[in-house]
């Protein structure tokens, strides 16, 4: 298949900048992969700490050193519906582990936090440290060397960009993700959004916002919208580490299960000792990271991952920048209508035709690499199936139809929904920023109005309460990157200016804080880099100044004369009140030593 001469020409400048890098890690992964797991080379004391705890089977196989051993690392905690359904998948692995002829063992557990109860709570600004947290964890986990593959079990924000991050980073070990499925569809995404406005305006009580709240996320499984945790599902698939038709099957039913037995057989079948070794270092490369961003682009996904893809292809050598994304963007048409960018939920998208549709589509205009490997070893068109249950219990895939089951909700690439996939970097006199416009309605590309200052969302949302919010404004919020205080969400934004928007107001945001998978229909200038503390121009920035957002241009910019706002000294504000309380304090020395979000914003690269 021909990949289209843009997608070629934003791969070959990847792998041209990335080759040193990239040949330094694969080095480090041949010669990783060359010395085999350590068991063999234990001592009998080293050993039998390592298998103590397995059954009289598992310790004579593990003792010959002849069969598989699969690592399990989880992310599972009973209090988070994305996480729960993760609570029975060790036994089911271990079982089709020992039926296959090899074992598994928990190698280690992460923590998986929710935004979603984090949301302009303190402990959001643990959030985007948490991705590297996780990265570490799994490193402690996998660091027993007792192990011939991983399979990871995670599935939400920062959770599956830290347990790559990991896995690359033992890139000589096969890998395999294992997701747990979107909850079944609740409350609709809109009138969710809607109750949430009326609450901001005070037309809802807060009786009335919890019964919606709870009416939408209703039982186990990830959100339903678009957000960055289904966005992760989406990127596995699509990157090949899924198996095909994996990402959005619902938890607790026999074809998930299934699915999960099935990525066991096949961890274990990649393995060195197996005829089909599949190191994940190897199989991960440009092609597929762009594969990635393509399917970003195509499906509206979520914002956070021009911080997380980058931070994910930097683990493996890879050298990808926003520049990269922005260009990717221009090429790649929306063919998903999920919320917030449609009404639809992610179920709906499955029903829709879902991964298999969208990939067989990418395929057939040339907007991906079909020539990736891939846990399942063959090619990116063996992703273009359709799920089933078969009827001995296993799973069934069949071709992706032609058609898309809901136009409104999935589109023939001959007929998208725009021609592009709305995710773009902005440059400027105040640095890069990037905005999300898949949402935003056209008349809204370009804003221009003077600035309204705020050092935190809660002096935004107080203007606001009050009635000062008048006229068309941008409101400025800054010291809200990665040093400042990790870098929150703040979709406590979201609906105050949905509202003032409404009402017919032209407003924008620009901030060097993050809004996420959920950004939607207000034009929004996040990530701004360099951030305000570290002296970017975004501290330099006055009430009033007039300030110009052009999504279309790709432009951001402070309409000020250039030398006397170079001349301006950047504000500084005391940052005490981010820098404890909530477990703050022992992240000092991540915020201290955070990289920028154009490199993202990682304290491991």
């Amino acid at each position: 298949m021909t990949v289209d001469p843009r997608i070629a020409a934003v791969t070959g400048r990847i792998i041209e900048r990335s080759r040193p890098t990239r040949e330094v890690y694969l080095d480090r992964v041949r010669r990783a992969a060359e010395k085999g797991p350590n068991r063999s080379r234990l001592s009998c004391s080293n050993l039998a700490h390592g298998f103590a705890a397995c059954g009289p089977t598992d310790k004579a196989n593990l003792s010959d050193d002849v069969v598989p051993n699969l690592g399990i690392i989880t992310s599972y905690n009973d209090m988070l519906s994305a996480h729960q359904p993760f609570e029975t998948f060790p036994e089911l692995i271990r079982k089709a582990a020992r039926e296959a002829g090899g074992v598994a063992q928990v190698a280690g557990s992460v923590p998986a936090m929710c935004d979603g109860v984090t949301q302009g709570q303190p402990g959001m600004e643990l959030s985007l440290f948490s991705r590297d947290v996780i990265a570490l964890a799994t490193a402690v986990g996998l660091s027993h060397d007792m192990f011939d593959a991983a399979v990871y079990l995670g599935v939400c924000d920062k959770i599956v960009p830290g347990l790559v991050i990991a896995a690359l980073t033992f890139g000589h070990l096969p890998a395999v993700f294992i997701p747990a499925g979107p909850m079944t569809t609740g409350l609709p995404n809109d009138e969710k959004a809607r109750v949430r406005q009326l609450y901001a305006e005070g037309k809802a009580d807060r009786a009335m916002l919890l019964e919606a709240e709870s009416k939408s996320y209703h039982g186990p499984g990830t959100c339903t919208f678009y957000g960055t945790a289904n966005s992760n599902q989406m990127l596995m698939e699509i990157m090949g580490l899924h198996l095909p038709g994996a990402s959005f099957i619902n938890p607790n039913t026999p074809l998930r299960d299934a699915l999960t037995v099935e990525a066991t057989r096949r961890a274990l079948a990649i393995t060195a000792l197996g005829n089909e070794f599949t190191p994940v270092g190897e199989m991960i490369d440009e092609r597929s990271f762009v594969n990635g961003v393509v399917g970003l682009h195509a499906t509206g996904g979520s914002t956070n991952h021009t911080i997380h893809l980058v931070a994910m292809a930097r683990a493996a050598g890879i050298q990808l920048t926003w520049e990269d994304i922005s260009d990717l963007s221009d090429a790649v048409p929306l063919l998903a209508r999920v919320y917030p960018n449609g009404l639809a939920d992610v179920n709906h998208f499955h029903a829709a035709g879902g991964m298999g549709f969208l990939i067989s589509q990418l395929l057939k205009i040339g907007l991906v690499h079909e020539d990736v490997r891939t846990v399942w070893g063959k090619g990116l068109s063996s992703y273009a199936i359709d799920p089933r249950l078969g009827e001995n219990g296993g799973v069934a895939r069949v071709p992706s139809p032609e058609t898309s089951a809901d136009p409104k909700v999935l589109a023939r690439a001959d007929a998208p929904f725009q021609p592009n996939g709305g995710l773009k970097m902005l440059k400027g006199n105040l640095g890069k920023a990037v905005i999300k416009i898949s949402a935003v309605k056209p008349d809204r590309h370009v804003i221009e109005a003077p600035a309204r200052i705020f050092h935190d969302q809660s002096e935004m949302q107080t203007a606001f309460s009050a009635g000062e919010l008048t006229g068309d404004f941008i409101a400025v919020v800054r010291f809200q990157g990665p040093k400042a205080n990790g870098m929150p969400e703040l979709h406590k934004l979201t609906p105050p200016l949905g509202v003032l928007q409404d009402r017919g107001q032209r407003v924008a945001l620009v901030t060097d804080g993050r809004m996420s998978g959920a950004s939607g229909k207000v034009p929004a200038a996040i990530h701004v880099t360099p951030e305000a503390k570290d002296g970017g121009p975004i501290a330099r920035i006055r009430e009033g100044d007039m300030i110009r957002l052009d999504a279309e241009a790709g432009t951001l910019e402070v309409l000020v004369d250039a030398a006397e706002f170079a001349a301006r000294t950047p504000v500084m504000i005391d940052l005490a009140q981010y820098e404890s309380g909530m477990g703050r304090e022992i992240f000092d020395k991540f915020r201290a030593v955070a990289g920028t979000a154009d490199m993202g914003a990682s304290v491991l690269y």
